[in-house]
């Protein structure tokens, strides 16, 4: 049984032409040899499996090379090429340096530049992973880099550029290799494929090559397990089967779901995707990358980044034409958001289904959105509005002379005004008439008429000549200006007058019985304020007025905590909406009692040898004293 050897180490590149999608490095490291214009240090800085390591061992192979050919490529049969291939070259060395990456392995390394190749014509040093170093061994390397041997040439290799001093960069000459294409993976790993008389689908080399991320011994690798796992076939299914990746169809029949508000049949579809062991942030993101695919289709000129399988290539233009970006957008950032709160949900499957519940009501709610032809915001911001004022009847004016002798009061006529035409007020050809009320209040129709004439005159306040004050009633009787507190007073005590149910008068028997009532609702409620109720006292002082006089402080906060509801169950017994009360403490002080003081231990002694003298001479003779 021959040993088997992976696919990443047995069709690794031996020459430039072979290197996969780095052609920009490997060109200028072949016209650079052919020139005879080698740099004595290089850098080679880029991803995992882009072939760092194997253009490093490509060089160092062709620059000692004994006939190199006109490309600057290695002839792999001098002595020199022979003895590289086979392992045993003494002027090639590599050097790990994430094991070996302290100062004492870069002295010995140091050491042994010193002495000249023998067979070959340099010496070539390999360090693989050189961010690994440590700063120490960096600074005992910088002499030896700047100014090697003629002879000596260092190759430096590393995926992490930015840990490396600058000043180790600054002496090397720097190549950044570049992620590989899926196409160029694609075509090697067919290339491979053939050699191997493997049976692959281009579509399954197609998944394997998005899978991969742009490392060609990823792919490498994948295609080993397929292989072995399919038996020398590999299909797309079970090229999906093995990588655990979600098939495409799935995310066109759920975007259908979605695009018509299918609700069931996207649950159903989850609840498939489910059973199938793909996990619920699998299929957020994935279907992310639907989505993203999808937008991509919509402009020619990103066309060229749309990364899917050849042969869902019209299926994603078809769907993603029909497809509203307004939509893709949006489900984009559910999506994501679902994605980062993914982690800290308890129920994950839940969660997975509130992402889908909202895809699929989003065009709804994007149509309910929509104003215009534009999308709006959903929150707008409320503006200030014009006061929209009652609309007045047009009446006609008649002379001042005539309603004098029929006894009429003369009326003020508006003259007309430019108004603006949002708000509801009379047209230039109206003329309005003013009618004095019957009680010393203003009407609205009459309030916005002594507006527009206030406004007119440019004096609010004070009437115009020749006309009766707005304050004065068919009686002459001065009235409280409009907006005091006695005028609306009198507006309600108008309005209460005029009502079906007539005012109750206010008697104290009344009152008391009210009281009792109120402070019987506070007990059955457990309120601390129904003792102050109790031992508050009323006086009445008007008929629509009374006092509650309190003892103290306390009592007073207690009854003005309930002040609004027993105003409004006062007025309400009394059918009284101008009913009022003050709160008033009571100036009688509370007369001070003197109370006995007790008496002290000794003035208890005294009081006892006073009646009875021997105690204090046996206290004597016992020589006791006072506690």
């Amino acid at each position: 049984m021959d040993k088997f050897i992976v696919s990443a180490r047995k069709y690794r590149p031996q020459t430039f032409d072979t290197v996969v999608g780095q052609a920009h490095i490997t060109t200028t490291l072949q016209n650079a040899i052919k020139n005879h214009h080698l740099a004595h240090a290089f850098l080679f800085c880029g991803p995992r499996g882009v072939g760092k390591t194997t253009c490093a061992r490509i060089l160092a192979k062709t620059i000692n090379c004994d006939k190199p050919s006109a490309e600057g490529e290695a002839c792999n049969e001098c002595p020199s090429c022979n003895s590289f291939n086979e392992g045993t070259s003494l002027n090639v060395f590599e050097l790990d340096a994430a094991s070996n990456n302290s100062v004492e392995d870069i002295r010995s390394l140091v050491e042994k530049v010193r002495f000249a190749p023998e067979p070959g014509k340099h010496k070539v040093y390999v360090i693989d992973e050189v961010h690994m170093l440590s700063s120490s061994a960096f600074n005992a390397f910088l002499k030896t880099l700047e100014e090697p041997p003629s002879y000596a040439i260092f190759i430096l290799a590393t995926t992490e550029k930015h840990k490396i001093l600058p000043t180790i960069l600054s002496r090397c000459q720097i190549f950044d290799f570049k992620r590989i294409t899926n196409n160029d993976t694609v075509e090697h790993l067919e290339g491979i494929c053939k050699k191997e008389s493997i049976d692959a689908e281009k579509p399954a080399l197609q998944i394997i090559a998005r899978k991969s991320e742009g490392c060609m011994r990823d792919a490498l690798s994948i295609l080993d397990k397929i292989v072995s796992f399919t038996s020398g076939t590999v299909t797309y299914q079970n090229t999906l089967e093995h990588l655990n990746i979600l098939d495409a169809d799935y995310y066109f029949k759920l975007i259908d779901c979605m695009q018509n508000q299918d609700l069931a049949g996207a649950m159903l579809l989850y609840d498939d995707i489910d059973r199938k062991g793909f996990e619920g942030d699998m299929v957020l993101n994935g279907f992310s990358e639907f989505l993203r695919n999808l937008l991509v289709c919509k402009d020619e000129k990103v066309a060229g980044l749309l990364q899917v399988v050849e042969s869902f290539k019209d299926k994603y233009i078809a769907t993603g034409q029909k497809t509203p970006i307004a939509y893709l957008i949006s489900a984009l950032n559910i999506l994501n958001e679902s994605e980062i709160n993914f982690k800290g949900a308890r129920n994950k499957r839940l969660h997975t289904e509130l992402a889908i519940i909202k895809l699929t009501y989003l065009q709804q709610a994007l149509e309910l959105a929509a104003d215009g032809d534009g999308i709006s915001k959903k929150k707008v911001v409320e503006g200030a509005q014009s006061v929209a004022f009652r609309k007045l009847g047009i009446v006609e004016q008649k002379p001042a002379s005539a309603k004098a002798s029929a006894g009429e009061a003369p009326k003020t006529e508006i003259p007309s005004k430019k108004v603006d035409s949002t708000v509801n007020r009379p047209t230039d050809e109206a003329r309005l008439i003013i009618e004095e009320p019957s009680v010393g209040y203003l009407s609205p129709d009459e309030e916005e008429l002594n507006y527009l004439n206030s406004m007119h005159s440019g004096h609010s306040d004070m009437p115009q000549p020749n006309q009766p004050t707005r304050q004065q009633g068919n009686t002459g009787k001065a009235m409280p200006k409009l907006g005091t507190l006695e005028s609306i007073r009198q507006k309600f005590a108008g309005k209460q007058t005029g009502s079906n149910i007539p005012v109750i008068p206010l008697t104290l028997d009344q009152l008391k019985q009210h009281w009792a009532n109120f402070s019987q609702k506070l007990k059955d409620n457990k309120n601390p304020a129904a003792q102050s109720f109790d031992m508050a006292q009323l006086v009445i002082t008007s008929e629509n007025s009374f006092e509650i006089v309190s003892n103290n402080n306390l009592e007073q906060k207690f009854i003005e905590g309930e002040r609004r509801e027993l105003s409004e169950y006062v007025q309400q017994c009394f059918n009284n909406r101008t009913l009022l009360f003050t709160i008033v403490v009571t100036d009688n002080p509370v007369a001070f009692e003197p109370t006995e003081k007790p008496l002290s231990t000794k003035e208890q002694y005294i009081k006892i040898i006073e009646q009875y003298p021997l105690v204090n001479e046996l206290r004597s003779k016992l020589k006791l004293g006072f506690d």
